[in-house]
């Protein structure tokens, strides 16, 4: 577990904010007969204009800027030729590198018109992020993150993957520690100031159960029901978290600001 300098955490947050700002492009074009490949191709042109490069791509070998997951894919969706449909959701996860950083981030759109309940775990899966944050402070443990997720959505029926969690991040990608959507406060690592992590709730409307599709990569809920997915990246701080990355570029696109 590596703890980050505060210039480290300055280049970390310039990533961050690249990211949050690639996504509020893609979200300008989240609409019914848009392709996925014109959402990655609008990722990376933009990105590469904020002198960053994407981060995913050739990434252990995945072929794209963004992951695009629809409805019952959780995560790592491939973009192509699939097209958006009215009553859709898509998780859009991106990653940039500049000045030998990281940025990380993902949003859950709606797609035209939503199932109430579908919108309802979109709902749900954002603000349980936000609870998760506000756990990240010195002295806290990693357990504490998992637990205020965990314990959000769980009473509306929702259920967390197991398999999938969030993770470090600095030079590397993915970095110590794990961060898990579940588990028991006080428990697990004590957070330690100076810490950087991507806390990423990936919520699903049915079971926790999850494959792998065909294509090596995506990863989609075992029963068909739709997944939530949402991350921002945050410091360990001793008095309050210090959030990197936002959303509100993302939801000034869509008005919700």
């Amino acid at each position: 577990m590596e703890l980050k300098t505060e210039e480290e955490i300055e280049y970390i947050r310039e990533n961050a904010l690249i990211v949050s700002r690639t996504l509020a492009e893609v979200a300008k074009n989240i609409k019914p007969g848009v392709t996925t490949r014109m959402l990655d191709t609008i990722a990376e042109d933009y990105l590469r204009s904020e002198g960053a490069v994407p981060g995913f791509k050739g990434y252990n070998g995945f072929p794209a800027t963004l992951c695009t997951s629809l409805n019952d894919e959780v995560v790592h969706g491939i973009p192509g030729d699939r097209v958006l449909k009215n009553g859709d959701i898509v998780s859009i996860d991106c990653g940039s590198i500049k000045n030998g950083y990281y940025g990380d981030s993902a949003y859950t759109f709606a797609v035209g018109e939503v199932k109430p309940e579908v919108l309802s775990l979109l709902k749900r899966t954002r603000e349980s992020l936000f609870l998760a944050l506000d756990q990240a402070v010195a002295g806290k443990r990693i357990g504490d993150i998992g637990s205020a997720i965990q314990e959000h959505v769980e009473p509306f029926g929702y259920s967390v993957v197991r398999e999938l969690v969030g993770h470090g991040i600095g030079k590397k990608l993915h970095e110590k520690p794990d961060v898990p959507n579940y588990g028991k406060r006080g428990t697990g690592i004590k957070l330690q100031e100076g810490l950087v992590i991507c806390i990423e709730p990936m919520i699903n409307l049915g079971s926790k159960n999850i494959m792998q599709g065909k294509d090596g990569w995506t990863i989609r809920t075992i029963d068909g029901y739709p997944s939530a997915h949402f991350e921002l990246t945050v410091v360990v701080k001793n008095e309050e978290p210090d959030v990197l990355s936002t959303f509100r570029y993302i939801e000034e696109v869509l008005g919700i600001v």
